[in-house]
């Protein structure tokens, strides 16, 4: 695992969990981080989807996702771990990217994100507003003009919301004038 927020991560589960540690070692080692994966479909049809980013923090272009696509299959083709057919896609987590690790959270403090929880805390289950970062394994999320504290472990999702704040903050941070 490459840091100690390997083991505080949501990143994927079942089938898409054994995948990606299949996978995770060798992304790791050509400067990728899976963010998630997902195995989708049916019986027939499945989709195994692949959201990575560089950990560099530079930009996920076509070549890059091409790049893992290609590492990727390679070790999907020896490994074999999905019994029936299935496409392969490979993207980047977007502007408005899923949160899966504890230290997404703290990475993107100041931004608006949405987060739900597995079952329902104090009558809620569902948060919107500015990330506050985390403490001691709780996600600080101010929702309703409350400073909410939520266990990481019984997130179910959470992403960021798209804002004009977090589109300026991207364009600025690819044109090199922010970082």
């Amino acid at each position: 695992m490459r840091d100690a927020d390997a083991a505080r991560r949501k990143t994927s589960t079942g089938k898409a969990a054994e995948i990606e540690a299949m996978l995770e070692p060798t992304l790791e080692s050509m400067g990728f981080r899976i963010v998630r994966v997902q195995l989708a479909g049916n019986k027939r049809e499945k989709t195994l989807q692949i959201m990575a980013e560089r950990t560099d923090g530079s930009g996920m272009d076509v070549d890059a996702c091409a790049e893992v696509s290609r590492a990727a299959e390679a070790i999907l083709d020896v490994e074999d771990p999905i019994d029936t057919a299935y496409t392969l896609e490979v993207s980047s987590p977007g502007i408005d990217r899923p949160l899966t690790r504890l230290s997404d959270f703290h990475d993107w403090a100041g931004f608006d994100a949405r987060v739900e929880l597995e079952a329902p805390r104090d009558g809620r289950r569902r948060y919107k507003g500015p990330l506050l970062g985390i403490r001691d394994g709780y996600v600080r999320i101010r929702a309703d003009g409350v400073e909410h504290e939520l266990p990481f472990d019984e997130i179910a999702k959470a992403k960021l919301v798209l804002t004009d704040e977090l589109i300026d903050w991207t364009r600025a941070r690819e044109d090199g004038t922010d970082n």
